[in-house]
């Protein structure tokens, strides 16, 4: 199996996190040393390196800015599901799949009830347009999480 670029540059930040306990670099020269543009940079940043997947990105610009990447701390699970409720737009498939996953990785969830969330939370599911999809989702999402954590 071959490395995508973008796995590749995940691979290089998390040795860094592991090594450091955190990640500081500059995206010009991250994106120099795998000879592509920094807008793909971003997009790894973006993608595998957000908050819902358990890190924090700090980025500073101007005069040779940096990127400092971070794992955070383990949220509680009714911080979690404060924080979905909060969403103003809601929260995208994407983001709810990588929360549950992230939810099971802390031994919040059984392997059962993420796959009972995964199903539960897919936009064929729901069944209603943007943006009212995102906020049901949102809703859904953390009411699930609380009435597990209420269970355990």
């Amino acid at each position: 199996m071959s490395l995508t670029l973008a796995d590749a540059i995940e691979r290089h930040i998390l040795a860094l996190i592991e090594e450091r306990g955190e990640a500081a670099l500059q995206r010009v020269e991250l994106a120099r040393c795998y000879d592509c543009a920094p807008s793909q940079i971003n997009y790894v940043l973006a993608t595998r390196f957000s908050p819902e997947r358990g890190f924090v990105t700090e980025s500073r610009r101007g005069g040779g800015g940096y990127i400092r990447i971070v794992r955070s701390v383990e949220p509680e699970l009714p911080q979690m599901a404060a924080a979905l409720r909060q969403a103003p737009s809601g929260i995208e498939e994407a983001v709810a799949l990588a929360v549950i996953a992230r939810c099971g990785a802390y031994g919040w969830l059984t392997e059962r009830e993420a796959q009972m969330l995964t199903g539960m939370v897919r936009r064929d599911v729901i069944g209603l347009p943007l943006p009212e999809r995102d906020l049901v989702r949102a809703r859904l999402l953390a009411a699930a999480l609380l009435a597990v954590g209420q269970g355990r």
